[in-house]
């Protein structure tokens, strides 16, 4: 039950920042993140996740901004600007890294799945940005977009999901003589 939890939380966090962006309300995005974020991040284990959004963030805005500049992928909504990762797509990694320790536990020790699942789903994710919401474009083709999406997600996923796993061991180490309770 946590798991879907987890996901739906996601999700919705995903579709208010991808709706939002595609009617200029980019603002809907970090919105929604508050309080799923505020939910997990106060849990016991919450520490392993807190260490883990920035970095997350950090990746996404390097990813996401690359993209932008190279004119792979145009953002609708673009705050703060259309040559870098906007306020929305950050918010969306924020809530991701927030999965990788429920939602996507089972990708923990598994770096093949994580990163064909990185290299596939990313991608699928950006098409319906693209196609559904018109929250994304892709100037260049939608090849190029979706080759490029699809290696740097092959090399982020399972990037992430290891480093899921060494903040989560970590927290685990640092627990004053008990383990922590880790969902």
């Amino acid at each position: 039950m946590k798991v879907w939890v987890n996901a739906l939380g996601y999700q919705l966090v995903w579709f208010a920042a991808v709706w939002g962006a595609a009617t200029g309300y980019w603002w809907l995005a970090p919105l929604a993140l508050v309080p799923f974020a505020a939910w997990y991040l106060s849990r016991p284990d919450g520490r392993a996740d807190a260490w883990l959004m920035p970095v997350a963030m950090l990746i996404g805005v390097a990813l996401d901004s690359t993209l932008a500049a190279s004119d792979l992928v145009a953002y609708a909504s673009a705050v703060p600007s259309p040559h870098a990762a906007p306020v929305w797509i950050v918010a969306i990694w924020a809530a991701f890294a927030l999965t990788l320790r429920h939602s996507f536990r089972f990708l923990h020790g598994r770096p093949v799945l994580a990163a064909a699942l990185g290299a596939i789903g990313a991608p699928l994710a950006y098409l319906a940005a693209a196609r559904g919401w018109h929250a994304v474009a892709f100037p260049r083709g939608t090849t190029a977009a979706v080759i490029a999406l699809g290696l740097g997600w092959l090399i982020a996923m399972p990037a992430l999901v290891t480093l899921a796993q060494h903040f989560e061991r970590r927290q685990t180490t640092s627990s004053t003589g008990s383990r922590a309770h880790v969902a």
